[in-house]
């Protein structure tokens, strides 16, 4: 008996098979509505202050589109061939490839948290209101929308984890098939109970790891900021800003843990080899070695520290004041 789960056939990453509307993008449309949602509902309990109806809609919309720009700048800066778009930098935000609508092909979560923040500060410096009140709350509703986001991932079966022995492994469509003329192969496949000849290609279980990003930088990541940590800052316990650091440790913490599951860009590889070995970046090897992502979450989790010491200790000065 396979020990391992085959990825649902029934899943169709496009809405409708005549138009080029992917679920993905109906998720992230979800994901956007979600947190607009959360972000108002807050600013109608908690008196959101020195911010009308209409300047709160822009703001939220300024924020999504320094995401994007944000998002994609940093994939093209870390993650792709930075050369090509230096020489040909009208392809960076063109959607179409071969004569086909394919979107923003490759977006960098943390490129998509600078660009947000940074626009979302310059429109408020313009504006004149306090920032850091407003952000705190759009923050503790993104995590919601988040799950969406990859959930989206899972439908366009991207973004798959590495090869796994776990039970609940799944096998994606076109994930890369590897040789079983490779030793590793061999025992993988033979764990799963999965049937081959030597000199077979074949497509291994990985974990599903846009799942596990769906739960633990969605779900779990929600129900702290909402639950645990809103009510702080309604309390008056922490000041403007904190729930931002909360959000900012919080999801680098979980992506962290959670890239040792999700595979590295094979183009990439990782960027810090403590633990020996890294030739074989399909499989787990150590914990010493850490994907670009990693580094990133690290960045912003030192960040989120930085951020939480400065805003509660000028707070307190501005009291003793």
């Amino acid at each position: 008996m396979p020990l391992y789960l085959e990825f649902p056939s029934w899943l169709d990453p496009y809405v409708v098979s005549f138009l080029p509307i992917r679920w993905y993008a109906v998720m992230y449309v979800v994901a956007f509505a979600i947190a607009y949602a959360l972000y108002a509902y807050q600013l109608g309990q908690d008196k959101g202050g020195d911010i009308d109806a209409d300047t709160s809609q822009t703001l939220f919309i300024v924020a999504v589109i320094g995401l994007l720009v944000g998002a994609r700048l940093f994939s093209v800066l870390f993650y792709s061939d930075a050369s090509y778009y230096l020489t040909h930098p009208w392809m960076i935000f063109w959607p179409f490839r071969n004569g086909r609508f394919v979107g923003l092909p490759g977006m960098s979560y943390h490129g998509g948290v600078v660009g947000a923040v940074v626009a979302g500060w310059i429109y408020a410096r313009r504006k004149g209101f306090a920032f850091l009140r407003q952000v705190d709350y759009i923050v503790a509703g993104i995590p919601l929308g988040y799950t969406f986001g990859r959930l989206g991932n899972f439908i366009n079966a991207e973004l798959y984890g590495r090869v796994s022995s776990v039970p609940w492994a799944m096998v994606f469509p076109d994930a890369p098939s590897f040789s079983t003329c490779e030793e590793w192969v061999r025992r993988m496949a033979d764990h799963h109970g999965i049937a081959y000849s030597i000199g077979d290609m074949v497509n291994l279980p990985r974990h599903p790891s846009q799942l596990y990003e769906a739960l633990f930088e969605g779900i779990v990541l929600f129900l702290i900021l909402w639950f645990i940590c809103r009510p702080l800052m309604h309390r008056h316990a922490l000041k403007p800003g904190s729930m931002l650091s909360f959000y900012m440790f919080g999801y680098g913490f979980f992506r962290f843990f959670i890239e040792y599951c999700r595979q590295p860009d094979a183009d990439i590889g990782y960027v810090i080899t403590l633990g020996g070995g890294g030739d074989e970046i399909a499989l787990f090897q150590s914990f010493g070695n850490i994907s670009k992502g990693q580094v990133f979450c690290l960045v912003m989790m030192v960040a989120a520290i930085i951020l939480f010491a400065v805003v509660n200790r000028r707070s307190r000065r501005c009291t003793m004041r």
